[in-house]
């Protein structure tokens, strides 16, 4: 768990040019904050406590503004800059070193219990009010435009927007 917080304060200090500090991180930001409610929460849903899992969650949601489903699967480093709005579901998969701006979603079609939410792989960025829909993946080091709607799988070092998202850009890795 500590190492997971060492990297989110890595990746905020990198990521943000306004982060100033650790302890302004730690105390300030509130992505740490959800993120640190969010491990709570994933705890008691591995665990088979469903009902405190999402009682932590809900608390972090109300606090912060930020809801992660306490199924979801969030690797180190994820900084999720202003955050409010942002909407993580249940079978969300996001690689390390991601970075998710506010008004994100990342959410599922339709009412299976299986796979049903997107897979960010590391180093993605999403920027503010993307929606990100499906059992779909964005490659690693991929960046999806502010308010872009993906329903289809994005490859590796790719930029795509608009709606529906569409390439604009492919880099070489």
């Amino acid at each position: 768990m500590f190492e997971g917080i060492r990297a989110q304060i890595r990746h905020t200090k990198e990521a943000d040019p306004a982060a100033r500090s650790a302890f302004e991180i730690i105390v300030l930001y509130p992505h740490m904050k959800a993120l640190f409610f969010y491990r709570i929460a994933h705890f008691f849903y591995k665990i088979h406590l469903y009902f405190l899992a999402r009682l932590t969650s809900n608390i972090a949601r109300w606090w912060v503004g930020i809801e992660i489903h306490p199924g979801a699967t969030i690797g180190k480093g994820l900084l999720i800059d202003h955050g409010m709005g942002v909407v993580i579901g249940e079978t969300a998969v996001v690689g390390d070193y991601c970075t998710i701006y506010h008004q994100v979603t990342l959410g599922g079609t339709g009412k299976e219990h299986c796979k049903r939410h997107p897979t960010l792989e590391d180093h993605v960025m999403v920027g503010a009010g993307a929606k990100v829909l499906g059992n779909i993946t964005i490659g690693s080091h991929a960046k999806v435009g502010s308010n872009a709607v993906v329903t289809k799988d994005v490859a590796p070092y790719t930029s795509v927007v608009g709606i529906p998202a569409k390439e604009v850009k492919k880099r070489e890795a």
